[in-house]
């Protein structure tokens, strides 16, 4: 039998009339409680309630929000909650736009594709795995905006792995062959997809742009040669390490300036994940490749110690470690160096990206440690200060300031803030951004970058000089820094509680 309802109905007086109507007070008065957009299906053995495909709020007045006709299937669970089903048209009914069939199951469904571009979050991502390919491929075609919003402004992480984990497998797989540019920036989906549909996409927009050359102008050429270039410098930079460590392309995106990340190691397993975020003059194009082997020789360096440290300590045996070159936001030059415009906007973005981290791994979350490297720190405190991410420890390097006043307002558990001042540095000390994170006042933990002899291995440790400074191998900086992403703090030099008499000998 089947019913005809209205699909689209917020939590308020319409959905307890419907349900006492199907005889179902009480659960109708328990969805007036929630915030969420419900509907209700009525069944032959029950009746089911899911969130709303379709977020009434965005009505436009012309009825299809209010009132959208569906069939009702004749067979199902009493099942409160859960996610939502395409929306499902009465074949009698009358729709707007264009629609298109599906088969789901055992039955065959219809859906407005002109509804589509009204959805945003969860309700999108949902729709577009249950599409037929054909209409995802002229969906993601005629409206590409709805995509990159999504990216902009993607739901919380968590929600986007939960979507990604129940969304039918040929969804999926539709969505990776006709979106891999979206579907490998979307955090929360499982990193060996997004390296899987990054690395596919660097593929064919380098094959793309090769193939277009030679019918440009001139003018036309000079821009797509260094397009070019900047695509193939993250393909030089994906280049397997010396060592075997794996390398995965969790973030590309080749629009103007572009946005990368790599991580070395295997990030979907280490114990210990660090993100190096970069300040100014950090492009894809100038310096994704050195950053990258920065985040080799810290991967290196890191993997060193895990060794040393297991030697006394069992619960380090086996431990593994993955770091992060990010460079997930336009960093500023000469020109836009004095605004905060783009440190809000990379604090936002590397808060997606370890929020990321934390739901994919959700259950067996590793040690996560933030980076930053000059104005790469005071976005990365922007988002820590405002309670955007959390992360286990915090190295700030050559800081130019922070928005926050102390290091307890950032959300980093107490005693695991540090903070490295290089000698001739012209930023440390400018308090250019707020409050200066090397003051005593700030609270860090000061991380000696002056060189000198390891306490520990007895090691030559080298200096670090300049702005630029911090990332040489074998630095008493690159020491610290590797000891600060294990969760030793205790072992930095100059660390509050550094005990410099102690050996591993």
């Amino acid at each position: 039998m089947l019913f005809l309802v209205a699909a689209l109905l917020t939590p308020s007086g319409a959905i307890s009339g419907v349900a006492e109507a199907f005889g179902v007070h009480e659960i109708g008065q328990q969805v007036l409680s929630s915030s969420v957009p419900t509907r209700v299906e009525s069944l032959d053995s029950g009746v089911r309630l899911a969130p709303a495909a379709l977020d009434p709020r965005s009505a436009t007045g012309d009825g299809i929000n209010t009132v959208f006709p569906w069939t009702i299937p004749t067979s199902g669970a009493l099942t409160p909650g859960g996610n939502s089903t395409l929306l499902v048209p009465d074949a009698g009914a009358t729709t707007h736009g264009s629609s298109t069939a599906s088969t789901i199951g055992a039955s065959t469904t219809r859906v407005d594709l002109a509804l589509l571009p009204r959805l945003t979050g969860v309700p999108l991502l949902d729709q577009l795995t249950l599409l037929p390919r054909g209409d995802l491929s002229r969906f993601v075609s005629e409206h590409p905006d709805a995509l990159k919003q999504l990216v902009a402004d993607p739901p919380a992480a968590r929600d986007v792995s939960a979507w990604w984990a129940s969304a039918p497998a040929s969804g999926r797989a539709s969505l990776l062959a006709t979106a891999p540019t979206f579907v490998g920036n979307l955090s929360g989906v499982p990193f060996d997809v997004r390296n899987s549909a990054n690395r596919g996409s660097l593929k064919h927009s380098i094959a793309e742009l090769k193939g277009s050359i030679k019918g440009l102008g001139r003018g036309e050429v000079v821009s797509a040669r260094l397009q070019l270039q900047m695509l193939e410098k993250v393909r030089d930079a994906l280049k397997p390490s010396r060592d075997g460590q794996p390398k995965s392309l969790l973030t590309f995106d080749a629009a103007h300036s572009g946005r990368a990340a790599i991580a070395v190691g295997d990030i979907s397993t280490a114990d210990y994940v660090s993100y190096l975020v970069p300040g100014m003059f950090f492009s894809v194009d100038t310096a994704l490749g050195t950053w990258t082997k920065v985040a080799t020789e810290l991967n290196d360096e890191q993997s060193k110690w895990v060794s040393l440290l297991a030697q006394t300590d069992p619960t380090m045996k086996g431990k593994t470690v993955a770091t992060v070159a990010w460079i997930g936001y336009q960093t500023p030059g000469i020109t836009d160096v004095t605004s905060l415009a783009l440190a809000d906007e990379g604090a936002s973005l590397i808060g997606q990206a370890i929020d990321g981290v934390q739901a994919v791994r959700a259950g067996s979350e590793p040690f996560v440690t933030v980076i930053g490297h000059s104005y790469g720190s005071t976005a990365a405190m922007i988002e820590l200060a405002n309670g955007g991410m959390h992360v286990d420890a915090l190295a700030l390097i050559g800081s130019p300031g922070s928005a926050a006043q102390s290091a307890s307002e950032l959300s980093v558990p107490r005693g695991n803030v540090f903070v490295g001042e290089a000698a001739w540095d012209p930023v440390v000390n400018s308090a250019f951004y707020g409050s200066d994170p090397g003051s005593g006042a700030f609270g860090a933990n000061r991380m000696s970058v002056a060189g000198g002899v390891d306490p520990i291995t007895h090691r030559a440790l080298t200096a670090s000089a300049g702005h630029l400074g911090y990332f040489e191998p074998g630095s008493e900086a690159m020491r610290n820094l590797a000891l600060i992403g294990l969760g030793h703090g205790a072992l930095v030099t100059q660390g509050t509680t550094m005990d410099a008499s102690r050996t591993l000998d």
